[in-house]
């Protein structure tokens, strides 16, 4: 046993662990669907950032039309394909972002939904 602390004292710094403690602590199951459907939910904000941008786009376009004489057809035309297009792309994209957060939400309150109320008690049925 001395031998023992000898050597790690000899060796190697063991890490001080210090442990605060918890009043609560609820652990949810979730299945691997569940799980997956939870971890997409971050590349989905992709889609709102486009739509912001976009939308900005489309927005100084329509005002730079609305604010300035543009004397050629041509760059009139672009101006204004490009507002169109921009906020026509921001909604789609928009409406996107929207669908898929709201199903991550109601997976997580499905989830949540497992757990009994506080304070009642749930017994489990074991069939030995």
């Amino acid at each position: 046993m001395s031998q023992n602390k000898n050597t790690i004292a000899e060796g190697q710094f063991l890490p001080e662990i210090r442990k605060g403690r918890v009043k609560t602590l609820t652990i949810h199951e979730i299945s691997e669907t569940e799980l997956n459907i939870l971890a997409q939910g971050s590349p989905n904000t992709i889609y709102l950032n486009f739509a912001i941008g976009l939308f900005t786009l489309a927005a100084s376009f329509l005002i730079s039309i609305l604010t300035t004489k543009i004397e050629s057809d041509r760059v009139y035309m672009t101006f204004e394909v490009i507002a169109i297009i921009g906020f026509i792309s921001s909604i789609f994209l928009f409406i996107l972002w929207k669908k898929d957060y709201k199903s991550n939400k109601k997976v997580v309150e499905e989830i949540r939904k497992r757990l009994p109320p506080e304070g009642e008690s749930k017994s489990l049925n074991t069939k030995t």
